[in-house]
């Protein structure tokens, strides 16, 4: 949610910040939220004058009665009596119009950086560096569900049997690499100094409010029926939802947090579930990284989280492309974002495995999330994310980017601590 200020002194600014992200249909609501600000200044001034002379005339009557003046008194006492009639009705006005201008100032997108690339959707994005030397092998690479299967690694059919499309079950080799991956994970992000967190897997509405739009919402969350309780799609916002309402100390700042967790998604709006593979899912598992900082240090730590993605990715022979994503592929809350893309052999081509983004403080304001100065003033948080790893999706990229002609997969140095001591996996039969 961007500051109010910016639509009382610069409206125009922010239309045009709508228009670049090719939300025209959002602009009226900076011309009534406007309108709805003045009517509403207006009507907290009357409702505060109105206290503030009931308080003076309320000190009147105390002196009138000291001083015996019992008749004097008595008329102040009427016109008090009058003004707090006026007041309950002001008051609700005034509750009203706030309501009214929340409701709008949730919907305006935030402002986006100057430097993002102006575009609708996201083949308007940028490619922007390359890291590591895209390959492909001589020999024939196969689908990735294919390869997990020649491990006995996957099985969708007994998943939709017993769960619906969308789900999966891993086995053997396979689940124990996925594990390995986020373990690893975790541990490379303690390393980089973040603290190790596991959160709350639901989250009241009003907590997902705070942290994604209305339209996310309805396309990616799971409501528990008959609760107020959402299955997250995403770790980072319960992190967040963790210091809602606080007001922080600057020298805690900033707070970096790595946290695990599953994740769930309806996907409405997506390319649609897999039949076989597990690229679109419904369920997942992820590791996070979240800062909380200071304004002026936001953009270092957009920087530091994108390229610990790249680092990781590297790590494990995956090469990787940075793309920044264009204007009109923001979600209404990301100041700026960009992709970090693992390379397919397979395709010849590069997919999304990380998202980066920085949000200023338009999670903050939502929730409430502030720090005091040293001078003592208060200042709203920035929060930033970035997925670590993500799998199984970022296993496709591992297998493909590791797999032998003799159909076995190599498994990297740093990971072989968490998978036994294997240098690879080999192919079973059923």
């Amino acid at each position: 949610m961007i500051d109010i200020n910016l639509i009382r002194e610069n409206k125009e600014m922010v239309k045009e910040n709508i228009k670049k992200k090719f939300q025209d249909k959002k602009l009226v609501l900076v011309d009534e939220v406007y309108e709805l600000d003045q009517e509403y200044r207006k009507i907290k001034l009357e409702a505060d004058e109105k206290r503030s002379k009931v308080n003076k005339l309320s000190k009147e009557i105390g002196a009138l009665m000291r001083e015996k003046k019992i008749e004097e008194a008595e008329k102040v006492k009427e016109e008090v009596s009058k003004i707090k009639e006026e007041i309950p009705k002001l008051e609700e006005m005034e509750e009203k119009l706030e309501k009214d201008i929340k409701e709008r100032m949730m919907v305006i997108p935030n402002i986006i950086a100057s430097d993002v690339p102006i575009g609708e959707d996201d083949s308007k994005n940028v490619e922007e560096a390359h890291f590591g030397e895209p390959i492909v092998p001589n020999y024939e690479i196969p689908y990735h569900a294919d390869i997990m299967a020649s491990y006995n690694g996957l099985d969708k059919e007994s998943a939709a049997k017993a769960s619906g499309n969308g789900f999966y079950y891993l086995m053997g080799d396979i689940a124990r690499l996925h594990s390995a991956v986020l373990a690893y994970a975790r541990d490379f992000m303690i390393e980089k100094g973040f603290t190790y967190c596991i959160p709350p897997f639901m989250l009241r509405s009003s907590s997902v409010d705070g942290v994604m739009s209305f339209e996310e919402k309805e396309n990616m969350m799971y409501k528990i029926e008959g609760e107020d309780l959402y299955l997250i799609g995403t770790s980072e916002h319960s992190v967040i939802a963790k210091f809602k309402g606080e007001l922080l100390k600057e020298e805690d700042l900033p707070i970096t947090i790595s946290s695990y967790s599953p994740c769930f998604r309806k996907e409405v709006g997506s390319h649609g579930i897999e039949e076989r593979g597990v690229y679109r899912i419904h369920q997942f598992e992820k590791q996070e990284m979240v800062v909380l900082c200071k304004k002026e240090d936001s953009d270092t730590w957009y920087d530091k989280m994108w390229n610990y993605s790249v680092e990781l990715f590297q790590s494990l022979n995956i090469p990787v492309r940075k793309l920044v994503c264009c204007s009109g592929d923001l979600a209404d809350l990301k100041y700026r974002s960009c992709d970090i893309e693992a390379w397919s052999p397979r395709q010849k081509k590069y997919f999304e495995v990380c998202s980066c983004s920085n949000l200023t403080d338009a999670q903050a304001r939502r929730l409430g999330i502030r720090y005091r100065k040293e001078n003592g003033e208060k200042e709203f948080v920035h929060t930033l994310n970035n997925t670590v790893i993500a799998p199984p999706r970022m296993l496709i990229a591992f297998l493909e980017n590791n797999y032998q002609e003799d159909g076995s997969v190599i498994i990297p140095e740093v990971l072989r601590s968490y998978m036994g001591g294997k240098e690879k996996i080999e192919v079973k039969s059923r």
